[in-house]
Parts: structure tokens; C-alpha cells; sequence
């Protein structure tokens, strides 16, 4: 085994590490002595295998013979001169090489002498780019880890410092001599050390490098803690030996404070977006009300409370200040992030409330402006809570900041928003005033267009219900019940009535002006009393339908339709007779229970014009029902006409309740909530007349 091998496996007995270094092995240097006389005394391997000339071949040769160019020759001796006598000399020769070639060498010589006293000379040579290339390289190497800005350390294997440059020691607050032979505990303990020692001895063991790790501490330079990214590589000689590690570290604080800000920007713009699609889906004010609390919680807060002025609900309120400056509120909606008792701190929902001057939401609406308290005490809680129990309750929930906004739309305050923080450690800051300011501003329209709205709701459905029928229950032979029933959000152009016409029979009408609010519910009043009026005339369902059709266009705008079904019952002689208008067919349910859709041409609506109607004529027997409805009994958001109509009939069917009874249950059934209006008229033919 060669020496050196032997070496590297069993160790030095005086303790110096055997294992070789790689640097000589990369410059290869070559050895070569020659005698006084000019000629080759030793010739090394690496002499060999950087010009070609085995030693048999070169020994005992002249040196300048052998290996100088012709045009080299008188330099060549004049060195070799200056170095017998003991000069020193280092530079770059050209040396001619075994295959004719001339090569560059990087030389150092100098004078020997042996036991005798004879004088030899030494010349140590490389080839000289490879000289070059290594000086370029450490000079390099140097410029990068000096002049670099980010900070780099190389330690020895068993994790001590054995290099900083000085942007590393502007980051520790530590020069280079106090950290070179330490570990990382014992000159950066506020670090993750075990952290950071785990990485070093995993990248020492694998040789993997890791690459932007996470540190978060802080150093001499700065107590206040930093974000810090490291980079770990172990460092090889060409031979494969582990000389140690080199870390890079970077201070990414900013960088992930600019991170977090986008994170921060993306969440509130999605707030946003959200609340675009959540708030104000209905024009009812309590859920607009609930949907910004829905919104607001748990992006923005862990509480929130919305709370409107009286006058925004009750239209006859009003929002002065009484004489010691409460004001009148009502308690919209509550919504907390998890399970609180500070939900019981807060006023009831649905419940009137009159909150002192000295409360912060009273003053949110006096002064028109957000109101912030990043950190509340005992003082802010009471001026927050409605008493001293209350405040008590937040203190103990763990509300720690808190924010009031105005809802304000038109330039009028309508109540407010209030947040609290209670599992969300960061207070309120600027940029959460900014987010809840415009989900306020958002919900606060939607919340003012339900006031209007309702105004006009309630005024369309006054209208409304004092131009339906109000008929007896009794008309000759036939036995009726009715309902209406105004949609949640919008009043339509719904109605029915009961008409006494000649010779004992009885005019049934159900019809449904398009479109919502007051101008809807004119439109009905002026189509009802026209109807009542052509039901006078007597005229057959289908001519009654005609004229009505050329009526409609006239009222209102051109686009003004209605659909309608009359049917003329003749309880004498068990008959009916009817016509529809674009509208729903009745159910007939017979004597016996069975209930079926009428087959009836459908028609087209009031105010198309050009289409004539048809009529259809069906037996009504003793105990038989008849029922007409308005499409809102039958179709909704979640449900189909069809599925409506069905259902209809499955209620229906072999239903011998009386006609009351029938009115709730077909409601109860089919629209608990109704999305459109909903009218309903039943008939039933009784036996207080008898078949002619």
C-alpha cells in the first residue's frame, strides 16, 4: 500500500492528522535536481507526467538538451549559473515536452549541496495555468466572502467558527476574533442553536445540502428579533475529505414583513369580495343586518355587534338624542368566532336598547367617525359594555382591543358596527379601520335600501290588501275560503276575488300582475275593478278574458302583463266554465277525494294582445273543491312549477278538511317562506243548491 494511503488509514502516533490534503495534488508539482555539471540527477513521477519523459529517458541527460527550446538556450544557462552559485530564482519557463510541444511552467529553484560538498540544483515546477487557475480561484474565493453582502461563516467539523466575513459580523454585532474557535451557542444563544447544530451535523453526515432555512431570534446587533434565512454546504478537498461547512445567512425580516403585509392585503381584498357576495342578498334589514356580522367574523374580529337606530327600524322612531344624550338602538345582530361568554355581555338581539352618552358606540354615531382602542383597560370595557357586570364579562372573555365603525349611507348615520379581539392576539390597526369602514359602508346601503324598501313595501301591501275581496264564506251554493300572503322581500301584484253573478252562479278570479311594489299593486286594483265590472255583463269566461287583455295594454307602460284564470261556477246545475291567461290551471278534487290539474289551454298573458282565448267546461260535482292559486304557492328558488303542482296535488288529494283548515295546510306545506307572493281561493260546491 503507498505510504500516503497508509498514513491517511492509521494516523500520525504524534497526533497530527494524517489525512492529505488535496492542494498539492491539484498543482501536481514536479521535481528535478540537476548536477553541476547541467546534467539530470533525480526526475520525479510528476516531473514524468507534466513533460512526457519517462525517468529512464531523462536521467543523466543535459537538462537544457532535453528540454530547452534552441531559442531558450543562453537564458537557461544563465539561470542555472545564478542558482550554483545560490541565487534564488521563481518564475515562468517554457519547458519543451516528450511530443515536441512547449509548456508553461511555474518554477521555484534553488542551490543543494550534498555531504561532499557538491552543488546541485532543485527546481520545483507546476504547470503554470494551473498555477494561475488556482490563484484566480482563491483570489476569487476571497473577494466573494469578504465583499459579499450576505453573510457567510465556515466551521470545522466538530461546529466551530473557523471564518465570518464582515457581513456576517455586522449581523452577529460580533467581531471575527471573538466568535473564530466557539460554537453558535456560546456567542449567538437568543438563537434556535439546537436548531441550527442539527442542520450543520445532518449536512456534515449527508453531504446534502439545505437551503433556505428558517431562524427566528435576534443577535448582539439587535435585541429585537429577526428573521434570518441559512443556507448549509459542506466543504470537500477534490480528494473527497470533509474540511467543515459554510453557511449563508440572509436577514429576510423585511422581506417577510412585506410577505405578511401581501398575505394581509390578499385576506382583506377576500373580505371584500366576500361581502360583495354575502352582504345584502334580501332587502330585509335584520338579515343584511346578520350577513355583515356573518362577513365580519372571524376575518376582521372575534366579536361583532351590529346595532341600528331606532328610526331605521321603526319609521315613526326618531334618531335625536333624548335629553341627557342616549340614543335609541336596536340590537340587529351577534356573532362571535367561538364559544363566549361574552356573547351574554352583549345587548339582546331583537331587542330595543338605550345606550348612555358615554358609550362608545353612542359616541361612534355622535361624531360621525370610526372609533379605535387598540388596547382596552378597565376604563375603555366600561365605556364599551351597557354596566359594570358586563364589562366584568368582556374582561373575562379576554377582549383586549376593540373598534367601533358608523354605518353610515346617504350621508346619514343608520347605527354601527362594533368589533372586539378576544382569541385574535394582534390589536386593531389603521388597515383594519380601512377594511371595516368599507364592509360598513357596504352593508349600511344595503341596510338603508331595506328601510326604503320596506317603506314602500308596507305601503304597496296596505294598497294591496284593501283591494282584495273580502268575501263571505257563503255564496248560494258554494262555500269559499281565500288567503294572501305577502313575499319576505318584495309585494307583488297578487289578488283573487268572488263575484255574485245572475241566476245563482259565482264568478271565481285569481290573477298576478308582473313586477313588485306599489306600481304592481295599482296595476291589480285597476285589472280587479274592471274584472268586477265585466263580470256584471255577464260575459262568457273566455270574451270577459278579451276584453280585459285589450284593457291591460292600455294600463300602466307597454310591458305591463298579467296573467289570470276566471271560472264561472253554476252550483244549480253542477257546472263551470273557465278561461286562463297565461296562468296556472286549477285543482279539481271530486267528491271522492281524487284532485287533478283542470286540462285547460293555457293562453297567453293580459297585455300580449292578437291571441284568442278558449274555454273549457267541467262537471262540479256535489262536495267537489275547486282550487286556484298564484305561481308563488308553487314555485320557488328551491323548487319547480312542476314539483309545486305536484305537491299541490299530493295535499290535496283526498283532503275532506274543512276549506280554513285546507287554506293553512296547503301554506304550511308548500311556503313556509314564500319567495313571491302567494294567493290562494277555495271553493267548494255544497249542498245548499240542488242539480237543475
Amino acid at each position: 500500500m503507498p505510504e500516503r494511503e497508509t498514513r491517511a488509514g492509521s494516523g500520525w502516533q504524534d497526533g497530527i492528522t494524517a489525512a492529505p490534503g488535496g492542494l498539492l495534488d491539484v498543482l501536481r508539482v514536479a521535481a528535478l535536481v540537476l548536477g553541476s555539471d547541467g546534467r539530470i540527477a533525480l526526475w520525479s513521477p510528476e516531473a514524468e507526467s507534466l513533460l512526457g519523459f519517462p525517468a529512464a529517458e531523462a536521467l543523466g541527460q543535459d537538462a537544457g538538451a532535453l528540454l530547452v527550446a534552441p531559442e531558450n538556450q543562453t537564458r537557461a544557462r544563465e539561470l542555472f549559473r545564478n542558482v550554483r552559485t545560490g541565487a534564488r530564482w521563481a518564475g515562468v519557463f517554457p519547458v519543451r515536452h516528450k511530443d515536441g510541444s512547449t509548456r508553461r511552467v511555474e518554477f521555484r529553484t534553488m542551490q543543494l549541496r550534498d555531504a561532499d560538498g557538491d552543488i546541485f540544483a532543485l527546481g520545483l515546477g507546476t504547470d503554470a495555468e494551473t498555477v494561475r487557475n488556482v490563484e484566480r480561484d482563491l483570489a476569487l474565493s476571497h473577494i466573494l466572502v469578504s465583499q459579499s453582502p450576505v453573510g457567510i461563516a465556515v466551521f470545522d467539523p466538530d461546529l466551530r467558527w473557523l471564518r465570518v466575513n464582515p457581513s456576517l459580523e455586522r449581523l452577529n454585532g460580533v467581531p471575527e476574533e471573538a466568535v473564530l474557535g466557539r460554537r453558535v451557542g456560546e456567542v449567538l444563544p437568543a438563537l434556535d442553536v439546537d436548531a441550527i447544530e442539527s442542520r450543520m451535523r445532518y449536512v456534515l453526515r449527508t453531504g446534502e445540502p439545505l437551503l433556505d432555512q428558517q431562524t427566528v431570534g435576534h443577535t448582539e446587533a439587535d435585541t429585537e428579533d429577526h428573521a434570518f434565512s441559512e443556507s448549509y454546504h459542506r466543504i470537500e478537498d477534490p480528494n473527497g475529505r470533509v474540511l467543515g461547512l459554510a453557511i449563508s445567512v440572509l436577514d429576510v425580516s423585511e422581506r417577510e414583513r412585506a410577505a405578511a403585509a401581501v398575505a394581509q392585503a390578499r385576506e382583506r381584498l377576500a373580505v371584500i369580495a366576500d361581502a360583495g357576495v354575502r352582504i345584502g342578498t334580501t332587502l330585509d334589514l335584520r338579515r343584511t343586518a346578520r350577513e355583515l356580522a356573518d362577513v365580519a367574523v372571524p376575518q376582521l374580529a372575534d366579536l361583532a355587534a351590529v346595532d341600528a337606530l331606532d328610526v331605521v327600524v321603526n319609521p315613526g322612531g326618531s334618531a335625536a338624542p333624548r335629553a341627557d344624550g342616549s340614543l335609541d338602538f336596536w340590537a340587529l345582530a351577534l356573532k362571535a368566532s367561538h364559544p363566549t361568554d361574552a356573547i351574554e355581555a352583549a345587548d339582546p338581539v331583537g331587542q330595543p336598547a338605550l345606550y348612555s352618552p358615554s358609550r362608545m358606540v353612542t359616541q361612534c354615531v355622535r361624531e360621525a367617525r370610526p372609533i379605535l382602542r387598540e388596547h382596552v383597560d378597565d376604563t375603555v370595557l366600561r365605556r364599551i359594555a351597557r354596566d359594570a357586570a358586563s364589562a366584568e364579562t368582556l374582561r373575562s372573555a379576554g377582549v383586549h382591543s376593540y373598534l367601533a365603525v358608523p354605518l353610515m349611507a346617504r350621508g346619514e348615520v343608520l347605527g354601527t358596527l362594533s368589533l372586539c379581539r378576544t382569541v385574535n392576539p394582534r390589536p386593531f390597526d389603521d388597515q383594519d379601520v380601512t377594511l371595516a369602514v368599507e364592509l360598513a359602508a357596504r352593508a349600511a346601503i344595503c341596510i338603508d335600501n331595506a328601510r326604503l324598501y320596506g317603506r314602500e313595501r308596507d305601503i304597496a301591501l296596505t294598497l294591496q290588501r284593501s283591494l282584495l275581496s273580502q268575501a263571505p264564506p257563503h255564496h248560494g251554493g258554494m262555500e269559499v275560503a281565500s288567503r294572501y300572503r305577502p313575499a319576505i322581500s318584495e309585494v307583488g301584484g297578487d289578488w283573487f276575488d268572488v263575484l255574485p253573478l245572475n241566476d245563482g252562479k259565482i264568478g271565481l278570479v285569481v290573477g298576478d300582475v308582473m313586477g313588485k311594489g306599489v306600481h304592481a299593486a295599482a296595476i291589480m286594483g285597476q285589472l280587479r275593478t274592471a274584472t268586477r265590472a265585466l263580470a256584471r255583463l255577464d260575459l262568457p269566461p273566455a270574451e270577459l278574458l278579451y276584453h280585459l287583455d285589450g284593457l291591460t295594454a292600455s294600463l300602466g307602460d307597454s310591458d305591463t302583463l298579467a296573467t289570470c284564470l276566471y271560472v264561472v261556477c253554476d252550483p244549480r246545475r253542477g257546472r263551470c266554465e273557465l278561461s286562463r291567461a297565461g296562468h296556472l290551471p286549477p285543482v279539481l278534487v271530486g267528491p271522492h277525494g281524487k284532485a287533478e290539474l283542470l286540462d285547460i289551454a293555457a293562453g297567453v298573458p293580459l297585455g300580449v294582445g292578437g291571441v284568442p282565448f278558449t274555454v273549457g267546461e267541467h262537471e262540479l260535482a256535489e262536495g267537489a273543491l275547486l282550487a286556484l292559486f298564484t305561481d308563488g304557492l308553487v314555485e320557488s328558488h328551491e323548487m319547480s312549477v312542476d314539483a309545486g303542482l305536484h305537491n299541490v296535488l299530493r295535499v290535496l288529494d283526498d283532503t275532506r278538511l274543512p276549506l280554513e283548515q285546507t287554506c293553512d295546510l296547503l301554506l304550511a306545506a308548500l311556503t313556509p317562506e314564500p319567495d313571491d307572493d302567494v294567493a290562494l281561493l277555495l271553493a267548494r260546491r255544497t249542498n245548499g243548491q240542488r242539480q237543475g
